[in-house]
């Protein structure tokens, strides 16, 4: 069953998520533990870039969400896209809670999975 939504619309979305964490892999390329980012002042300046990145992915993950009635993402469950969208909510409203650690993990685990599924959406669009 197709659902009805502006394909071009998820695709550019997409296509801007994509951008986002392509930028966010080559800003932490050289970031190999969590105390990359706590240890020097340019670190932690790092890190705030990389949280404004993912605080903006998670927002538009869930414009994409919205944009697609909520018909799209939930066919891809390798990710959790509950979760991807959460992390916009937590940079923006808890963001002295940050844990440099979490970010790491995000970055290595969850950011290279999401990477591979949206290029994987946007094949099937």
């Amino acid at each position: 069953m197709d659902f009805m939504y502006d394909k071009e619309l998820a695709y550019e979305l997409i296509c801007l998520i994509n951008d986002n964490l392509e930028t966010i892999r080559k800003r932490t390329l050289n970031i190999i533990s969590s105390k990359d980012f706590t240890s020097t002042e340019s670190g932690m300046i790092l890190l705030d870039s990389i949280c404004m990145k993912l605080a903006a992915i998670g927002e538009t993950i869930k414009n994409l969400d919205k944009a697609t009635n909520k018909n799209l993402l939930n066919r891809y469950s390798q990710v959790n896209w509950r979760q991807a969208m959460g992390m916009r909510d937590i940079i923006g409203h808890h963001y002295f809670d940050v844990d440099a650690e979490v970010i790491y993990k995000t970055l290595k685990e969850d950011i290279p999975l999401l990477s591979q599924v949206l290029n994987n959406i946007k094949k099937d669009l």
